[in-house]
């Protein structure tokens, strides 16, 4: 089985939803706790608030890559590439929802409305490499955040 996945499964277990998942990840490897950032990301559930609008892996990857580039103080500056970086991943997630789903909406992924561990696990497992590849790529170590 997918390493990744044996990460994702028992947090999915717990109750959180992708968005969620994604975040507590992100916070993981940089050895981390931020119970608010988790409980926010809730907000993007199920296609932002259960709507079925954007994936939650698409819109929380997005929120996972901002604590490695983002601006969280006055006297912090973005990193230069950040938006790039963000780019990159919506790109990759775009492509793959879209040859697979035909849209980058929880209503296009799920079958029956509902998170589904093959087709939502197998995405998400498949996202969160793709962003640690990134942010390889671009400079960044996933196990140090920005302090």
């Amino acid at each position: 089985m997918n390493p990744t996945l044996l990460e994702i499964l028992p947090l999915a277990h717990k109750g959180y939803c992708c968005s969620q998942i994604l975040v507590l990840l992100a916070l993981a490897a940089q050895g981390r706790e931020n119970p608010e950032l988790v409980r926010a990301a809730m907000g993007l559930c199920h296609g932002m608030g259960g709507t079925g609008g954007a994936c939650g892996i698409m819109t929380g990857g997005c929120l996972a890559l901002g604590l490695y580039t983002g601006k969280g103080r006055d006297e912090e500056t973005p990193f230069e590439q950040g938006d790039a970086l963000v780019s990159d991943f919506v790109d990759w997630f775009s492509q793959r929802a879209q040859d697979d789903y035909g849209a980058t909406t929880c209503a296009a992924i799920l079958s029956d409305g509902k998170p589904d561990p093959t087709r939502c696990g197998g995405l998400m497992a498949d996202a969160w490499n793709t962003m640690l590849e990134l942010l390889v790529a671009y400079g960044l170590d996933p196990s140090a955040g920005r302090e």
